[in-house]
């Protein structure tokens, strides 16, 4: 279990980014080409863009300089995501991000002059436009927004300072912060942020899994003051922005850009809090008889209901789950994610300084590449699946719409990855009749699929939006203010039936996600979507399907309302939500049925 340097993994196991660049040099080459390019675009459109052609072509000439930018940035910026600790990698992100932002700021002016174009020729732009037209009604949606030229290109260059805050974070996390080992019964443990997340938080031994949470929770105490100023900073940040920028509050700034309402966003943080807890408490006494706990605690809720019934899986078992679970979706789905396997897009190693979690980045066009942290378990097997699921959206989006329409709103985000959990357990309950492995794919879809997105990742949102209740009357959070609140934010979820031990409450200080604005919750929207597109699946089948693959083609050309049409869903209501807190307190209620036939256990 012992974490090892990243030169001694195997390379079989790490994603290969050559797949961007075959060596280094061609990376610096398409950045200097990228910058004679920038200056010649420069020198042709300042002061011209008042005319609807002009602004069409100064769009669509834009779009290859930022897909070039894309992959200089990924190239370097992936390669340091992989080891926090590879000095020569820093140093060459750095350049990269230091050329990256001077390009951006010499082409802010294109937003600041289009603006200013006579509203008949904007009106005209649009009309005209194929790949750009939504980027360019975004834009005149933003009007009211936008600072001056020289302000705009002011922030633009000061970008990297503004966001220092999620640079500080991340240094201590993946490259500063030291954990100790821990014993339990005169054995030794290694310690690290991955090895806690990915095996100690579901290790079956008791003692174990707590001892491994306390030394855990008390080597973040350590890093939360520093870690508390780099948050108080960047919220502080968005605040002062949306007061620039005239916005009524930062939940309004921060929303603007999802092109959602203040009532969706409350809608999905109050229905759950209130709704969901009453389920997910259950579970929790489930597990508290199951496993013979004195009483259940926050550091026992990911176990597996049935630890003897959890076998390991390997890296070449899990491409023949996923590909069979996902093979609903069509051969070319399956195509895609043999070659994710044969292609090395996936970086399955283990090793120091490597970025937590899991994500996924898309090249326009071209492949994907994946991050995570491979320990044997079903829940990798699902995490894979996830993350191919924002490969699969890339795929669909980057082959319909332009380089600026490719993404949806960050508010449905999480339904293309969230929905191969689904098919995947899905896929995996119809294996067998057995009823020990119903229960226990059933309960890998609770412990992973809906605690990480609608519980873990929704009590994030509550604890942010409470953090930024504060910031927007004008105050301020410290290490102490932000425990306070988490503490209070968990025992208003579990209330008496988890006990919150020390600890807990520094839960703050571990997911990166409070830096990307309001994003936490858009992992509970997006998967309540994926969960009701995965029921017309089960009762539609081929008709559902297509309308999913239509929903994942379509990208961004539609605010999140209009997507999860396409899907087959109403966001505009409670509905939607409701009826999925429904379908999870029915796993739920099957779960604990199964528990009483197999092991006479009954709540």
């Amino acid at each position: 279990m012992q974490l090892c340097a990243r030169k001694d993994v195997p390379v079989g196991q790490t994603w290969d980014l050559s797949l961007i660049y075959s060596e280094e040099k061609l990376m610096w080459e398409e950045l200097e080409q990228t910058k004679s390019h920038v200056k010649a675009f420069v020198d042709t459109y300042t002061d011209k863009l008042d005319t609807a052609e002009t602004i069409v072509k100064c769009l669509d000439e834009l779009e290859s300089i930022y897909q070039a930018v894309d992959r200089i940035w990924s190239y370097a910026g992936l390669a340091m995501e992989a080891d926090y600790t590879d000095t020569v990698l820093r140093e060459r992100n750095e350049k990269v991000s230091d050329e990256t932002t001077r390009i951006f700021s010499s082409l802010s002016f294109v937003d600041s002059e289009i603006i200013l174009a006579p509203d008949e020729e904007l009106n005209k732009a649009v009309k005209l436009a194929k790949g750009c037209r939504v980027y360019l009604q975004d834009l005149i949606a933003k009007k009211a927004h936008m600072l001056s030229p020289e302000t705009e290109k002011t922030l633009a260059a000061l970008d990297r300072a503004l966001n220092l805050p999620y640079d500080v974070y991340n240094t201590m996390k993946l490259a500063d912060i030291s954990f100790e080992p821990f014993t339990v019964d005169g054995k030794e443990y290694p310690l690290g942020y991955s090895l806690f997340e990915d095996n100690y938080e579901l290790e079956a031994d008791t003692k174990v899994r707590r001892a491994a949470f306390r030394a855990f929770s008390e080597t973040l105490e350590k890093y939360k003051h520093t870690t508390a100023t780099a948050y108080n900073s960047c919220v502080t940040q968005e605040k002062t922005m949306s007061e620039l920028r005239k916005f009524k509050d930062v939940f309004d700034s921060l929303l603007f850009r999802q092109k959602v309402t203040r009532e969706m966003y409350d809608r999905q943080i109050d229905v759950i809090t209130q709704k969901l807890a009453p389920h997910m408490r259950r579970y929790s006494k489930l597990l508290e008889k199951k496993h013979g706990l004195d009483r259940v605690s926050f550091a026992d809720l990911k176990i597996a209901l049935d630890p003897d019934y959890d076998p390991k899986v390997t890296i070449e078992e899990s491409h023949k789950y996923v590909r069979e679970g996902l093979s609903i979706l069509g051969e070319d789905y399956t195509a895609m994610i043999d070659r994710a396997y044969r292609e090395r897009w996936i970086d399955f190693a283990r090793n120091v300084g490597k970025s937590t979690g899991g994500f996924c980045a898309g090249i326009y066009r071209k492949n994907s590449f994946i991050l995570l942290n491979w320990n044997d378990r079903m829940s990798d097997v699902f995490t894979v699946a996830h993350e191919l699921g924002h490969a699969g959206q890339s795929m669909y989006s980057d082959s319909a719409q332009s380089y600026y329409d490719r993404d949806p709103s960050m508010y449905l985000v999480e339904a293309p990855s969230t929905m191969n959990e689904l098919l995947l357990a899905r896929h995996l309950a119809h294996t067998s009749s057995d009823k020990r492995f119903r229960r226990w794919v059933l309960s890998n879809l609770i412990s992973n699929t809906y605690y990480h997105n609608f519980v873990t990742h929704l009590r994030e949102a509550w604890y942010q939006r409470e953090v930024y209740r504060i910031i927007d009357e004008g105050g301020s959070v410290n290490a102490d203010i932000l425990s306070d609140l988490f503490r209070k934010n968990l025992e208003l979820f579990w209330g008496e039936d988890v006990l919150i031990p020390k600890g807990a409450e520094l839960t703050w200080m571990r997911q990166p996600h409070y830096y990307s604005g309001l994003y936490s919750y858009t992992y509970s929207t997006g998967l309540t979507v994926a969960t009701q597109a995965m029921l017309r699946i089960e009762k539609e089948g081929e008709n559902a399907v297509n309308d999913w693959k239509n929903f994942l083609s379509a990208g961004g050309t539609l605010n999140p309302v209009g997507l999860a049409a396409i899907a087959g869903v109403d966001v505009t209501t409670d509905a939607p939500l409701n009826a999925t807190i429904d379908y999870i307190g029915s796993v739920i209620d099957e779960i604990c049925r199964l528990t009483q036939e197999l092991d006479g256990i009954s709540l």
